[in-house]
């Protein structure tokens, strides 16, 4: 299939000023029968030409084995004689439809004579068959370009019978692919860095990425729906595409680090479920953190403390430090509760150094004096 857009341009009329507004015609023509399809576009961007594909495809019921573009920006990054660089989302489209881009060379318009020939006659065809009409829809254009366009592709041949429809039917249409389930959805591509946060922005929103890929640079493809991150070409996490106001955040759990997850953890009923397994009294300090803080937020914060300290200490050692700082004080706090650990832990480790050295101690004092050997003290 060789694609092109047509050199002349057509227009339709804004309802509010009258102005005339330009409109760019894209044509798509497969060489064997010369059968066309031609599309009106009020631009020749990215979004618009992928547009114009899909609906050729499906206009003629299949894809084809090669596919000839020029070589327009929005389709072809870089086109030498060493290398050859398709725009992401171009080579995207085409991997899902089963071709191979295969761009005319620089100047080189017989690299697809066929559709330079329909450019021309559907030029004159179409385009100038439509210099007196007013539209003031591009749905409603491309209803004209549409029934002007199947009169072009069942206009007879000059100099051999048929039509370019019935030579599609007859050679060319049993050769054609057949077409996916879904058309191609399009994509864009862009490049990102991960922040310290383990998020990456993306037109003012914020998705999260394994903590692990921190400082790295990802690439990231948008659809109308999701957000994919890719790092070296393999994918590592996608997200729902985000819509509204600036600023929102996508976090998934599972890309936090363990000290995040505790703290994203922490609920009311998460922080008091904790303190019924460690004691009544660890609940009694729960229940007053979180009944006389200002917000809510800031007892989590403090509760959040006190859970770290479980690293440190036994669910026994937290307990038994609570229910001495009930006894002390009505307004127990958890830099009181982390003294009292502290202090207990400095307690027991001197008893049970007392403990071991009372042992030791007992363990080499059973010696037998000389009376009992029937013999008598020195000293008497």
């Amino acid at each position: 299939m060789e694609v092109d857009w047509a050199g002349s341009t057509t227009f339709i009329i804004d309802r509010d000023t009258g102005e005339k507004v330009k409109v760019y015609i894209f044509v798509a023509t497969l060489p064997c029968s010369q059968l066309s399809y031609a599309e009106a576009s009020l631009s020749m961007d990215l979004s618009a030409w992928i547009t114009c594909h899909n609906h050729a495809y499906s206009y003629f019921g299949g894809s084809t084995q090669i596919l000839i573009p020029d070589n327009l920006k929005t389709g072809v990054t870089r086109n030498t004689s060493r290398e050859l660089i398709l725009n992401p989302t171009y080579r995207e489209m085409a991997e899902h439809y089963g071709t191979v881009v295969m761009p005319a060379r620089v100047s080189a318009p017989k690299d697809k004579p066929s559709v330079e020939g329909s450019v021309g006659v559907i030029s004159t065809w179409i385009i100038a068959a439509l210099r007196n009409s007013h539209c003031f829809s591009l749905e409603e254009l491309n209803r004209e370009v549409h029934e002007k366009l199947e009169e072009f592709n069942r206009r007879p041949f000059t100099r051999k019978p048929g039509s370019r429809l019935s030579a599609f039917e007859e050679e060319e249409k049993f050769a054609l692919a057949p077409l996916p389930k879904h058309s191609y959805k399009q994509s864009s591509w862009r490049d990102a860095k991960v922040r310290p946060d383990y998020h990456i922005s993306v037109e003012s929103m914020f998705y999260s990425v394994p903590y692990e890929y921190i400082n790295c640079q990802v690439a990231v493809r948008l659809t109308e729906q999701l957000v994919e991150v890719y790092f070296n070409e393999m994918r590592i996490t996608s997200h729902k595409r985000l819509i509204g106001r600036f600023g929102q955040l996508s976090t998934n759990r599972d890309h936090m680090p363990d000290n995040h997850k505790l703290y994203i953890d922490q609920t009311p009923e998460n922080a008091k479920d904790w303190a019924d397994e460690i004691g009544p009294n660890t609940l009694k300090v729960i229940d007053f953190l979180l009944g006389t803080a200002q917000t809510e937020r800031l007892a989590l914060q403090s509760i959040f403390t006190l859970k770290k300290l479980e690293r440190r200490y036994s669910k026994y050692e937290i307990e038994r430090a609570c229910k001495m700082v009930v006894s002390i004080t009505n307004r127990p706090t958890v830099k009181g509760i982390q003294s009292i650990l502290s202090n207990n832990k400095k307690s027991d480790a001197e008893q049970e150094l007392k403990r071991k050295t009372e042992t030791a101690n007992n363990h080499y004092g059973f010696m037998r004096g000389a009376a009992y050997y029937g013999g008598a003290d020195k000293d008497e």
